[in-house]
Parts: structure tokens; sequence; C-alpha cells
């Protein structure tokens, strides 16, 4: 069975940086797309950056020109580089992966931004 372990979490002082790592443990083919998704306390879980492989990388609109996705494929690992972080990033973020057989979530790890 697959799983997506994610770790970098942490505590950071604003403008701050931080890279987010998702491993799978196994191999998923046949994948569509890659994402890290966050929930904030309070609010809904919202789209951060996405890779449609072969098309597109999206961001929200908030994090364009602070957070970089990017893709190991031979390391199986998904990257979320954060950079001049702000209080308004603290969230639990979450990865994702879109297969031709399922859709896969990590556990969620922890970012807060505080000085």
């Amino acid at each position: 069975q697959v799983q997506l372990v994610e770790s970098g979490g942490g505590l950071v002082q604003p403008g701050g940086s931080l890279r987010l790592s998702c491993a799978a443990s196994g191999s998923i083919s046949s994948i569509n797309a890659v994402g890290w998704y966050r929930r904030a306390p309070g609010k809904q879980r919202e789209l951060v950056a996405g890779i449609t492989v072969g098309v597109s990388i999206n961001y929200v609109e908030s994090v364009k020109g602070r957070f970089t996705i990017s893709r190991d494929v031979a390391k199986n690992t998904v990257y979320l580089q954060m950079t001049s972080l702000k209080p308004e990033d603290t969230a639990v973020y979450y990865c994702n992966v879109r297969a031709s057989r399922g859709v896969y979530w990590g556990q969620g790890t922890q970012v807060t931004v505080s000085s």
C-alpha cells in the first residue's frame, strides 16, 4: 500500500524559509497530478501549488513568487520550497497525488510562522 510521508514543517519567523518534502513509500504509476494543500485554523482547505504532469504548474495567488513546487521522479518525492513566509501561511500542509488508480494524501505537516 502506498503511503505519502511529509516532512520539513516547523516553526519559523516571518521572512524565513522552509522546504517541505513528500516521499511516496511505494511506486505510484500513471500519476496525473501532484500538489500541496493547506488548511489554516478556521478555514477551508486550499490548493497551494500543483503540477499537472506534462501540462502546467499552478499556484494560489497569495504564494506566487514565494513558493516553488517541484518533483523528483527518481526519488518519488515532491517538494514545496517556501520563502518569505508570512504569519498567514500558518497551516497544516498536505501533499496529494492523483493517479489513474486513485488519490493519495499525506498525513500533514504543521507550518507555523510566528515571531
